[in-house]
């Protein structure tokens, strides 16, 4: 396991205080902790509070339910009883350590809309392994866009990782000879970017498709992970997007950007529970080094503490 995956968020508290007060601190605001027992209206509060904070409706309305029928948890007990439901449900999404097989190609499809943060991620990702001293590949397979794949070579060179691109090109073609090259140079990651154009969503899909495809008969094997990249602050909407891409590509996690400042962190736990996809990693700034390993005890605890 890398060392850069090990690396916690700093300041993580600061990090995730907009989404722990939106998550947290409202709902807990709704409840008199002396009360021996929840008034419907203390109820329906919580519930509305925790669909407004982005954790969907149908965990919401469970959780409540919980309260409402199963006597769970006191109003005094409300907030470690969140806390463990949080925590149980980023648990069953599975584990949150990126899959990596030392002496093989390994191949990351990354998929995302447009304005999600794909390209930083990809460089970020690119660096880090390079900083792992790996010999780091990326396949621009956003051809149609020539402004993302002239960023994504501005982004590689920082990086230092070499990159296959070809203007105009059918995506599946750049990641067939990204493969061939890999194979034939002994390259130990594959970064595959891809395009996120939503709204022409047949046409995206039958592409992802199409470079999957590609992947599966080429390299089988070296596939670690289709990583979904989500803005934190498109909320509920990044669950809609999650579910848009799991129909052309089997996710196996999600990489979440621009966390620090969002008061919309909570998407983290809504598609672990609908879509039990978990969190790999997350983007907190700017820098080459502000991509970190997600830790769900540490998110969890930051949020109530």
């Amino acid at each position: 396991m890398f060392g850069f995956f090990k690396d916690k968020i700093e300041n993580l508290k600061q990090t995730v205080s907009n989404t722990a007060k939106s998550l947290v601190g409202d709902v807990l605001s709704n409840v008199n902790t002396n009360d021996e027992e929840y008034s419907e209206f203390a109820l329906d509060d919580i519930e509305d509070t925790l669909i407004s904070a982005d954790l969907g409706v149908d965990y919401a309305v469970e959780l409540v339910d919980n309260l409402r029928t199963k006597k769970k948890a006191k109003p005094s007990e409300l907030k470690n009883y969140l806390k463990e439901e949080f925590k149980k449900t980023l648990s069953e999404a599975g584990t949150t350590e990126l899959n990596y097989k030392e002496s093989e190609l390994n191949i990351y499809f990354i998929a995302g809309v447009n304005g999600a943060g794909k390209t930083t991620l990809i460089a970020k990702l690119a660096y880090q392994f390079k900083q792992e001293g790996k010999k780091v590949l990326i396949a621009a397979g956003d051809t149609f866009r020539a402004a993302a794949e002239e960023q994504l070579n501005i982004w590689s060179e920082r990086a230092g990782a070499d990159i296959v691109r070809r203007d105009k090109a059918d995506p599946a073609s750049v990641v067939y000879e990204a493969i061939q090259k890999a194979k034939k140079e002994d390259y130990d990651v594959i970064l595959v970017d891809t395009a996120g154009r939503l709204q022409n969503k047949f046409n995206l899909m039958e592409e992802l498709k199409k470079i999957k495809t590609v992947i599966d008969k080429q390299a089988p094997e070296a596939l670690r992970e289709s990583i979904l990249v989500i803005d934190a602050n498109t909320g509920q909407n990044g669950l809609q997007q999650a579910k848009v891409f799991e129909q052309a590509v089997n996710l196996t996690s999600v990489a979440l950007t621009k966390l620090d400042g969002s008061a919309k962190g909570a998407i983290i736990i809504a598609i672990a529970k609908d879509m039990k996809l978990p969190v790999k990693l997350v983007g907190v700034g700017e820098k080459m080094t502000d991509l970190k390993a997600f830790n769900p005890d540490d998110f969890i605890d930051a949020l109530f503490n």
